[in-house]
């Protein structure tokens, strides 16, 4: 690997690791970014820059910034968390291609999110983590069948989905003992 690659790879690790680290840690996904500083300013700062001069001279100011922050976040990690998202990064650098930019468009998308809707996704994520994993198993299983569906079909369960969530709740005990004699009898109607 030629030397242009492995600081464009440590760039990455770093931007990778740290929105892995927001992600599971949503008081410091949340919290402000430190304001733009674009000229290294502790001596293991100037250490990276000077381990890569010319990489360093050809980043814009954003550019700059950028990796400062994220050495900055790095550094402040513990060690356990760097660890994970190391473990992370190798995850995704031995992934295939195509999968890889499925993963950093994803990432892209997340930093277009509105910050409201990232707090959202993160309480969902929260809780379904919080799941006992034989559940989690279960729904992971439930939604590669979804997926697997043809695009019509899909279609209509999510339209029956987004029905039953306006149904009220005597509405969905209706529709379960419905379901239920329907069920039992099937060559009659509900």
């Amino acid at each position: 690997m030629t030397r242009r690659k492995r600081i464009a790879s440590l760039f990455i690790v770093v931007a990778i690791a740290l929105c892995g680290f927001a992600l599971t840690n949503p008081t410091f996904a949340q919290s402000s970014p430190p304001p733009a500083v674009s000229m290294p300013s502790s001596d293991a700062e100037r250490a990276l820059a000077a381990q890569h001069p010319r990489e360093w001279a050809n980043l814009t100011p954003d550019q700059r910034d950028r990796v400062l922050e994220n050495y900055q976040r790095w550094q402040s990690m513990r060690p356990e968390d760097r660890q994970r998202v190391q473990q992370n990064f190798e995850t995704f650098r031995n992934l295939p291609p195509e999968e890889r930019k499925r993963v950093l468009e994803g990432l892209r998308r997340w930093r277009q999110l509105p910050p409201a809707r990232r707090g959202e996704l993160q309480q969902q994520y929260a809780r379904w983590r919080g799941l006992p994993p034989a559940q989690r198993d279960q729904m992971m299983k439930r939604y590669q069948q979804f997926e697997q569906l043809p695009p019509a079909q899909r279609q209509r369960m999510l339209t029956n989905w987004q029905r039953w969530q306006q149904m009220t709740p005597e509405q969905r005990r209706e529709a379960r003992r419905r379901f239920g004699l329907w069920r039992q009898h099937p060559h009659h109607g509900p």
